[in-house]
């Protein structure tokens, strides 16, 4: 009988143990998403309008079929945003004009969890106006506005067509936020 119980220790017991000798089972790290995007080469836009700017070539210019002359769209199709950009001439509407620009960032306040105001302002190129982050689950995560005071007027909104979630469009928003910083600081009067 022990003879019986030996064998079986040698043939089951011992190569399973053998064999199950090994590391450690730890559990897995958790995966970040990691997302690259194209550093941003940018060149000049010279349009048929009263500015210039600077553009990504990741971004695709379109000129907005409305009634309105100098509207384009920079379209991101990677990433699923768009970049509007509408000129207007000023002519006594200054006041309508900043109030509007204002009231387009206000509307997400509702959504938004903050917004960031930074004010732009280059005298050398008679350059004025304000930079919005939106933060949050807002509709519009960037915003701009600039103005000359006397003559031009340009507002600048970013839009991802997809449902926003802040947590999940975030690298998408900052780089988008440094490419309309750059477009807003690039542009030009053009008389």
């Amino acid at each position: 009988m022990i003879n019986k119980i030996f064998k079986i220790f040698i043939l089951v017991v011992l190569p399973v143990s053998l064999f199950s000798c090994g590391s450690e089972v730890l559990p897995k790290p958790k995966g970040m998403l990691r997302l690259d995007y194209p550093a941003a080469k940018y060149r000049e836009v010279i349009l048929p309008c009263a500015y210039s700017f600077e553009k990504n070539d990741f971004a695709e210019l379109r000129k907005v079929r409305r009634n309105r002359k100098c509207w384009y769209n920079l379209e991101y199709n990677k990433l699923r945003a768009t970049l509007y950009i509408s000129y207007y001439e000023v002519s006594n509407n200054l006041d309508s004009l900043l109030r509007d620009a204002q009231n387009l960032t206000q509307e997400h306040v509702i959504k938004a969890d903050g917004i960031l105001q930074e004010p732009y302002v280059d005298p050398e190129n008679k350059m004025y106006g304000m930079f919005y982050e939106v933060t949050g689950n807002a509709a519009s995560q960037s915003q701009f506005y600039l103005t000359d005071s006397t003559r031009h007027f340009i507002v600048g909104s970013i839009y991802f067509k997809v449902k926003p979630n802040y947590d999940s469009i975030l690298p998408a928003a900052n780089y988008l936020r440094n490419d309309m910083k750059h477009l807003m600081e690039t542009i030009r009067w053009r008389e």
